[in-house]
């Protein structure tokens, strides 16, 4: 896997990492992805926008997961346990960076991907944030999941009044992988695993490309790009 890091005038600097567990043409697979900004890059610059570009042949669509919604009030209230099992599409984690007095410490978070709503027929994602220690908090992101990209939107988060926002400088996520489903089956519920992303039979000749477009609350921007090579052949 290439990870391609680049810049934009003084913009934080971004790195794009994208991995499929397992690699074979032809069969599912989870899709692995991740951003970071370099450490002493964003000067206080907080992360307002991410947009993931992918290859659209991933059949993300139709990959049977999110076949339940939650609700975002549900979910930021009482957190994703109380979500609907069949609503959960992954997991991951985030890095926060909270401002606290003259400090600024880092905090890592548990992340959750759960299907939302979608009154217009575009798969609304939801990642919640959940963190423990030094801060106790709950963050949900709004997203959603078009044709070869997803969009994440970052609300800003104070923490007290004048002070910097709190900061997103890192996220790891998996779409697929350890979930299990439930369908209810002659009178009986019975659990399974959701097949996941299939990767197509065909690797397109360059392997697969992805993009990360970071936008600040500057108005500043930032381009990551990562190439997943083909798999080899069995």
């Amino acid at each position: 896997m290439a990870v391609l890091p680049s810049r934009a005038g003084a913009a934080p600097v971004a790195t794009l990492s994208v991995k499929f567990t397992p690699e074979r043409l032809g069969a599912p697979t989870a899709l692995s992805f991740g951003f970071a900004i370099a450490p002493g890059s964003d000067a206080g610059n907080a992360l307002t926008r991410v947009e993931l570009s992918y290859p659209a042949e991933l059949g993300i669509s139709t990959s049977g997961l999110g076949l339940a919604s939650c609700s975002p009030a549900l979910l930021e209230s009482r957190g994703p346990a109380a979500c609907p099992a069949n609503s959960h599409v992954g997991y991951g984690s985030v890095l926060l960076k909270i401002p606290i007095g003259l400090e600024v410490v880092q905090e890592t978070a548990s992340l959750a991907l759960l299907a939302g709503p979608s009154p217009n027929g575009t798969l609304q994602l939801l990642l919640c944030a959940t963190g423990e220690s030094p801060v106790a908090a709950r963050i949900v992101l709004s997203t959603q999941l078009l044709p070869g990209r997803l969009e994440i939107s970052v609300p800003p988060i104070a923490t007290l009044p004048g002070a910097p926002y709190i900061a997103v400088v890192q996220l790891r996520a998996t779409l697929g992988g350890r979930l299990t489903y439930y369908e209810h089956i002659r009178g009986r519920t019975v659990a399974y695993r959701p097949r996941g992303i299939g990767l197509p039979r065909v690797c397109p000749r360059k392997g697969f490309r992805f993009a990360a477009a970071l936008t600040f609350l500057d108005g500043s921007r930032s381009l990551a790009l990562a190439t997943v090579p083909c798999p080899r052949r069995r």
